[in-house]
């Protein structure tokens, strides 16, 4: 079928087609009653992007280790010193970033054995080095992971020791003698060794332990340890890939965030136990390294997707920047190609999207600059860059007018709520557009909505001394309705400020200029049913927007599993993924959608008369998108009720004749509050119906998340 128009076209059909059936905005009561829905399947967009379900994870602590990484061992490099007693256990972290505080090392008594090396330590700063005496044995200790029964756990330790000093490694899963596997390790000498090891767990327990204790005289030192499950994949846990391998994301970012302007790439490559761990300032945690480049690569390719690497422009450089690109694309004849090689990697990664700086408009952000400044920077990043591979798509780091009001920054650039509108002092994404053409191929644009609270211009103007982020913030959980439609309304002004960007710079077209949401998230929303539903009308609206929306990242990826050290499932979030991934996914050809029942007008503009209409289709209360498949022999149609009754609407479908049996896949649960939750049945789930031929009018669940499928006549 021949493309016709774009997608702001057919969002512009949406409208025509409110004025088309006659109707104003009408109350809810008229809605409920003859809704009637119009689909022309004559009318189609660009086809969706591979990456429309895109993810983003950054180094947040441990949130990568407690995640997708399988190593057991928390700071198993000794960046921090071991104390003699162990300290008061911190309060739990609640939330998408739980179970992330770090377990310590602490000494098997006596603790003053135990001398931290500063002269020659084996990685980093600091090594262990352990006195001992005919005694009793000394050496060093952690505990609180977890362990199954029957499982095999695999690792290896680098020591070196006075002659003749034995070492042990055991695996303890209980308090009794008996409760432990052990390994007493080959002889050692006076220079490093790495001596591997396999033990086995004969309990499930919550605290399992390891010790490694030495006996004789003399003492021993310890380089570096590793511990990691025996069905590990490439380092990454199985059971994660393959949860995340059903989500059709296309591409993870990674690495990124607040994280990377402080990152220094060339601690993350190389041999795993001789890179030196850091310290991050930007989240103030230690990071190991051991999830680095390389590693990056392969969780990639395990849960095939593309990769997409932001480069420092924090406290970064240009040349630090082409040297990454060569490191991780170049040719085995350039220095960095064969560093790669060394590391037995010789064929390049071929990495297409690249990412320069992390908002860098932010004040959050390490290395901030002005922006007349920042585009220079970027100008030199991207320059370096493209000399080191000239096939690479760059992205600049963009932030709209909307983005500057809601996180602050027209505030810290001084510029008043009233002036910071499109292509004013603190619009960072008008920069680049003025000033910077030929040095990127999109912007990247971040939003995060915030649950609970709106954002209220008076309260803001009052210049209230408070954080950043609640300067123009007031409580207000709204209706169900008002809630779930709230993270939709920024992809949708972010398109109204689109439209106007294309206005003013027609070359965003002829150079096809694209977005890319990388990342978005409704903060301090619970993985629930209700959270599913908005995110449900996220994605509609960025499919009504993928003409130059053609990348998102979702924040972060694990928000879409429900885990703990040995297991995980889908949690509601993953499940909406999946259930659009496999249904309105890649190549999907969005089609003009039109109804009779508008959405409710703004009652409240950020960005001078923006945005202009409300999120979502003309089919309120209910939320729809249209597409055909990539061969045309489906019509889908995706359906939010975020309402507490069934819902009926009329169908009319022209320019294609449905036949056969329609499916019907409905996404619900109980209540709002239905969760998905390791280790108990699930309470909301996909279940999937045969409806028959397409009937004339269609009904859907209250609190439910539809998508139909009608065979089309070919």
């Amino acid at each position: 079928m021949k493309n016709q128009t774009a997608i702001i076209s057919v969002a512009t059909l949406l409208l025509a087609g409110t004025l088309e059936f006659g109707a104003a905005q009408q109350d809810a009561a008229k809605a409920l009653r003859d809704l009637r829905v119009k689909i022309d399947t004559q009318l189609a967009a660009q086809p969706v992007s591979p990456y429309e379900y895109g993810m983003f994870i950054e180094h947040i602590g441990a949130l990568i280790y407690r995640s997708l990484w399988s190593e057991m061992l928390d700071d198993r490099k000794f960046f921090f010193a071991i104390k003699p007693e162990e300290s008061q256990a911190p309060a739990p972290v609640q939330g998408p970033f739980r179970n992330m505080q770090l377990r310590k090392w602490l000494a098997v008594p006596p603790a003053e054995v135990i001398v931290m090396d500063k002269e020659h330590p084996f990685v980093g700063e600091l090594s262990p080095r352990i006195e001992l005496d005919a005694s009793a044995p000394h050496g060093i200790r952690q505990s609180g992971f977890f362990l199954v029964k029957g499982k095999k756990y695999t690792g290896h330790i680098w020591l070196r020791a006075t002659p003749g000093v034995k070492v042990k490694v055991s695996l303890a899963w209980g308090q009794g003698a008996n409760d432990r596997d052990a390994v007493v390790l080959p002889a050692l000498s006076t220079t490093y060794k790495e001596l591997p090891f396999t033990v086995t767990a004969e309990a499930d327990t919550d605290a399992g332990a390891i010790e490694i204790t030495g006996t004789g005289t003399g003492n021993f030192h310890i380089g570096a340890v590793s511990l990691m499950p025996a069905d590990n994949l490439g380092g990454f846990r199985p059971e994660v890939l393959a949860l995340l391998k059903q989500l059709h994301s296309g591409f993870w970012r990674l690495p990124g965030g607040n994280f990377i302007s402080d990152f220094n790439w060339y601690h993350s490559v190389g041999p795993r136990d001789q890179r030196p761990p850091d310290f991050d300032y930007a989240w103030n945690a230690m990071q190991t390294n051991d999830v680095g480049m390389d590693e990056f690569m392969t969780f990639c390719k395990l849960v095939g997707v593309e990769p997409y690497i932001t480069v420092n422009a924090g406290f970064g450089d240009a040349h630090s920047a082409a040297e990454e690109v060569e490191f991780m694309n170049g040719a085995t004849s350039t220095p960095m190609g064969a560093m790669r090689a060394r590391d037995g990697h010789p064929e390049p990664y071929h990495v297409r999207f690249w990412n320069i700086g992390n908002e860098p408009y932010g004040q959050w952000q390490l290395g901030r600059t002005d922006l007349k400044y920042y585009l220079l920077k970027h100008n030199e990043f991207a320059k370096a860059m493209r000399a080191a591979d000239s096939s690479i798509t760059l992205l600049a780091s963009g932030s709209m007018p909307e983005e500057a009001i809601l996180e602050g920054v027209a505030a810290d650039w001084h510029v008043p709520f009233d002036q910071a509108g499109i292509c004013s002092d603190a619009d960072w994404t008008c920069g680049f557009l003025k000033h910077n053409w030929g040095n990127f191929d999109g912007v990247t644009e971040h939003w995060y909505t915030r649950a609970g609270v709106r954002w209220d211009r008076e309260r803001a103007e009052k210049g209230i001394k408070v954080g950043r982020l609640e300067a123009g913030y007031v409580p207000d959980e709204g209706t169900v309705l008002e809630w779930v439609r709230r993270p939709s309304d920024r992809v949708h002004l972010k398109g109204e400020e689109w439209q106007e960007y294309e206005r003013r710079f027609p070359e965003m077209k002829t150079r096809n200029i694209f977005m890319s949401n990388d990342e978005y998230a409704y903060t301090g929303g619970q993985p629930n049913l209700k959270l599913a539903l908005a995110y449900a009308m996220v994605f509609n609206e960025m499919l009504r927007e993928s003409d130059f929306l053609r990348m998102t990242a979702f924040t972060m990826g694990v928000s879409t599993l429900d885990f703990n050290q040995t297991a995980a499932i889908l949690n509601t979030n993953g499940l909406l993924f999946k259930l659009y991934g496999e249904h309105l996914g890649a190549n999907s050809v969005p089609v003009a959608l039109k109804g009779n029942s508008p959405q409710p007008t703004p009652t409240q503009h950020i960005v001078g008369d923006l945005p202009r209409t409300s999120a979502g289709s003309p089919t309120y209360p209910l939320d729809m998108v249209a597409a055909l498949s990539a061969d045309r022999k489906y019509l889908t149609l995706a359906v939010v009720n975020a309402t507490d009754s069934e819902q009926k609407f009329d169908l009319n479908v022209s320019g294609a004749r449905l036949t056969g049996n329609a499916t019907l896949w409905q996404m619900t649960g109980k209540d709002l509050q239905a969760a998905n939750h390791l280790g108990q049945t699930p309470q909301v789930e996909v279940k999937e119906t045969v409806i028959g031929e397409a009937p004339a009018t269609l009904s859907v669940g209250p609190i439910s998340i539809d998508i139909f499928r009608f065979p089309v006549a070919q």
